[in-house]
């Protein structure tokens, strides 16, 4: 009963507020009008004052009275004969704020609100977060900056930071951890990470370095394997790139979620997807093949093209298939559409969200290709 009684109480001083400038308009102008009169009256009785005294001859006088009678005159003619209504337009508002406003508040309250949650203030909100990622970094910040030799607190925090792109905190949290409670091949993977993303994709020197690092801890690591690969391939260096690609694809397990992308680079740097198929839409038929063969450089841009769109149409009939929007976005790609790279890449993030495996491989790929990656993750 007490929160209603605010709730009406509050309201009650709102609408006061907002109506004290329309009830008091009308009031405030003639009492402007009233002023001016006044001021003219003794502006007339200090002329004769003046004039009395010898400091004005009688015609400056004359002309000076006139003049102030002109102005005393418009000022008279302007006064209402009788109270003036309030303008019709104030009706309205007021009787907006004063019904509609207050119904409409309290019916979007009961709708989105919940009267009947106590009162949670911050220290209990931290006490029980939930899945409220916001209030788990607030926790783990406010207990980092009590205790910031707390390694596995900042092993927690490092990942977290990265997943909600806060890059360079999480960079700060990786090397913490690192130095508190020792590498590994996880922490040193997600270093290498935060600085590719700082340098938006590109594999570094430093982020090498890390991953060789990791390597040397863990030598069948996947990811520090791509990512170096991805170096040799970023280098120029594809043959290199090739053999540590199709290395890696024969280490991987045949469903292992990061192969697609694997085939991806091993096509790109000239090599055979391993385990390929050619029923997969958007591959060439061995047909596509020897007809592209004795085809001029236009028609067979054209024939590439036409095989782009079918598969364009076919993911879009059947979008999960993660092997063919990585293939289309990096089709757009080579193509120079980059438009409809990153067009095919937010409805690839719609069918594969981000915070998945395949999510942020479709991410990875966009940012290795030169795609916009802020708009397909909105």
């Amino acid at each position: 009963m007490l929160f209603w009684i605010l709730v009406a109480a509050l309201t009650a001083a709102l609408a006061v507020i907002l109506l004290y400038p329309l009830l008091r308009g009308a009031k405030a102008a003639n009492n402007i009008r009233a002023g001016e009169a006044a001021v003219y009256r003794d502006q007339l009785r200090e002329l004769d004052r003046d004039l009395d005294g010898g400091l004005i001859t009688p015609e400056e006088a004359d002309y000076a009275r006139a003049e102030i009678g002109r102005r005393l005159i418009a000022v008279s003619a302007d006064e209402p004969a009788e109270t003036p209504k309030p303008a019709r337009h104030h009706r309205f508002t007021e009787a907006f704020v004063l019904l509609v406003l207050p119904v409409l508040g309290l019916c979007l309250y009961l709708t989105t609100g919940r009267p009947d949650l106590p009162s949670q203030p911050l220290e209990a909100r931290l006490e029980n977060p939930g899945n409220d990622v916001a209030v788990l970094i607030a926790k783990a910040e406010r207990h980092l900056a009590e205790k910031p030799d707390d390694g596995k607190g900042w092993d927690v925090l490092a990942p977290i930071y990265f997943r909600t792109m806060r890059v360079n905190d999480a960079q700060v949290a990786y090397r913490n951890a690192i130095r508190l409670l020792g590498p590994s091949p996880v922490r040193l993977d997600g270093l290498a990470e935060t600085l590719m993303a700082v340098s938006d994709g590109v594999v570094t020197d430093e982020a090498r370095q890390v991953l060789e690092q990791s390597l040397t801890l863990e030598p069948n690591n996947p990811r520090a394997r791509f990512y170096i690969a991805l170096s040799m391939e970023q280098a120029g260096r594809p043959d290199e790139a090739r053999k540590a690609f199709e290395a890696l694809a024969k280490q991987s397990p045949a469903d292992a979620p990061w192969l697609p992308l694997v085939n991806q680079h091993i096509a790109t740097n000239g090599g055979e997807p391993a385990g390929a198929n050619p029923a997969t839409p958007g591959n060439p038929t061995q047909q596509d093949v020897a007809a592209a063969e004795t085809m001029s450089a236009g028609d067979r841009q054209q024939m590439i093209r036409g095989m782009v769109e079918s598969l364009d149409a076919k993911l879009s009939e059947d979008p999960n298939n993660f092997d063919g929007w990585m293939r289309l976005v990096r089709s757009y790609a080579v193509l120079n559409d980059k438009d409809r790279a990153a067009g095919a890449l937010k409805r690839g993030l719609a069918a594969f969200p981000p915070p998945g495996e395949q999510g942020r491989q479709l991410l990875a790929l966009a940012r290795e290709l030169g795609i916009a990656t802020e708009e397909a993750t909105q």
